[in-house]
């Protein structure tokens, strides 16, 4: 397999190595990364969630929904 050497500055390797697993390379830390092109809205979390992303299941997340029909709004949704 080919390899290309790349250059990072500290922070960036730094930020690189503490998400190392184990006895995982940099390349299985690279592969497993997300990359966010945007913020993730409440619709795509809601399909990262339903298409089994998460591990949770579609009975619980639809008992969540159902019971978050029944909380009041506050009156001051800040404090």
């Amino acid at each position: 397999m080919a390899t290309k050497t790349i250059t990072l500055e500290l922070d960036a390797y730094e930020k690189l190595r503490s998400a190392k697993r184990g006895g995982e390379s940099f390349t299985e830390v690279v592969r497993r990364a997300i990359w966010v092109d945007a913020p993730a809205t409440s619709e795509s979390l809601l399909h990262y969630f339903r298409s089994g992303g998460s591990g949770i299941s579609d009975k619980y997340l639809d008992a969540v929904e159902e019971a978050s029909k029944y909380d009041p709004i506050p009156d001051n949704p800040w404090a």
